[in-house]
């Protein structure tokens, strides 16, 4: 089985950008999201993917990715995905001895600016970068299937 571990951080400032090696532009949409699992497509540059993803217990969840290709990713997110699409372009940064990935959300999730380490187990510990801000890791708010169901700039808006 597949085990995602990561930890999530708002990002602060922009001294990153400096040391990008890599970005993407990413769209993705959710054909499901249940109690136990959610079911995600996703256009990633020139490649596509549906993943399948558990319950978050802690920082860590199950999770299986399978590339697909582009025209029946793009068909997915037309005709069966929920809600808008999450729109951002990922930056792979180096830092601390890990490669962060910092997504620069567009759309409805403007503003936002988040950073995710992958770790290899739990308890593994993780020298912060400078820009790394708050820790959202157990924050649903963040989690990308919930930005596409409300989005980041409706947070200050009255729900009644």
């Amino acid at each position: 089985m597949a085990v995602e571990i990561e930890r999530k951080f708002l990002v602060v400032g922009d001294q990153w950008k400096q040391d990008v090696e890599q970005s993407t532009h990413v769209v993705q949409g959710y054909l499901a999201n249940a109690e136990r699992s959610t079911v995600r497509v996703r256009i990633k540059g020139d490649e596509a993917f549906l993943t399948i993803k558990g319950r978050t217990e802690g920082i860590s969840r199950s999770e299986y990715e399978y590339r697909i290709p582009v025209e029946d990713a793009q068909a997915m997110l037309a005709e069966l995905a929920q809600g808008p699409m999450i729109d951002k372009v990922r930056h792979l940064v180096p830092a601390a001895g890990h490669v962060w990935e910092l997504d620069v959300f567009a759309g409805d999730n403007e503003g936002l600016v988040m950073a995710e380490v992958e770790l290899s187990s739990a308890d593994e510990t993780v020298d912060l970068p400078a820009w790394a801000g708050a820790e959202v890791s157990d924050d649903d708010r963040y989690y990308n299937v919930n930005l596409a169901a409300r989005p980041y700039r409706t947070w200050g808006l009255s729900s009644g």
